[in-house]
């Protein structure tokens, strides 16, 4: 039996990449829920485990895990089957590199505490993150886009899902959420829909996770 336990935030991008990931390697986990935003990834008890107080960490067989980029890669290292990579290096590294877009020029600009520090060091208003966020995923999705029809098939790399899958659902449903156009990017959305439609990419859904708003019926 797999004991692996995932700490996160059910609206966390990172945390989601992670959950997609296990999902689609058909392992089993436990989760451990924090509420960002009453702070509790800053209590000692979460320090002790994440001492950058950040979401996702990984424990599993007496480790800990941080950063969701190391803790894909640990996973599809581990148990290598179905694979989130492409046997080809060359194939591996234009993965990575859609991922990367996604997880270095995308998402850090826009997570919790770099809004939080823009709204409380700079004053902006909510019109104006709004407008900082749609910014920067703009301009990550337009090169992403451009990279989705050089290498997309049914997914964002090819048939098969791979890592770039993992990065993109999430970031796409962050663009949703903030009503950024998506109309210019009709490649990331087919190969978005394509993941979304895979049971075990449905089933990591934010709103389906322990700390989530109820559902709306």
């Amino acid at each position: 039996m797999t004991d692996i336990l995932l700490h996160g935030f059910w609206r966390s991008s990172a945390a989601y990449r992670v959950r997609i990931a296990l999902g689609l390697k058909g392992l089993a986990y436990r989760q451990q829920p924090l509420d960002l935003l009453a702070g509790e990834q800053h209590g000692d008890a979460y320090a002790a485990i994440a001492p950058h107080h950040l979401v996702p960490a990984l424990e599993h067989d007496g480790r800990v895990l941080i950063e969701s980029p190391a803790i894909l890669e640990w996973i599809d290292a581990k148990w290598p089957t179905p694979p989130l990579l492409p046997g080809d290096i060359d194939d591996a590294a234009a993965v990575r590199g859609m991922a990367a877009l996604i997880a270095c020029d995308i998402h850090p600009l826009n997570n919790l505490r770099v809004l939080n520090a823009i709204r409380g060091d700079f004053a902006a208003t909510n019109p104006q993150v709004k407008a900082w966020i749609a910014r920067w995923i703009t301009d990550g999705f337009a090169a992403l886009e451009t990279l989705v029809g050089r290498h997309g098939g049914n997914f964002a790399f090819g048939d098969t899902p791979t890592l770039a899958d993992c990065y993109l659902v999430p970031q796409i449903d962050s663009a949703e959420r903030y009503s950024v156009d998506l109309a210019p990017f009709p490649r990331l959305c087919a190969a978005a829909d394509a993941a979304r439609a895979l049971p075990a990419v449905a089933a990591a859904r934010p709103e389906l996770q322990e700390g989530a708003p109820p559902l709306r019926r």
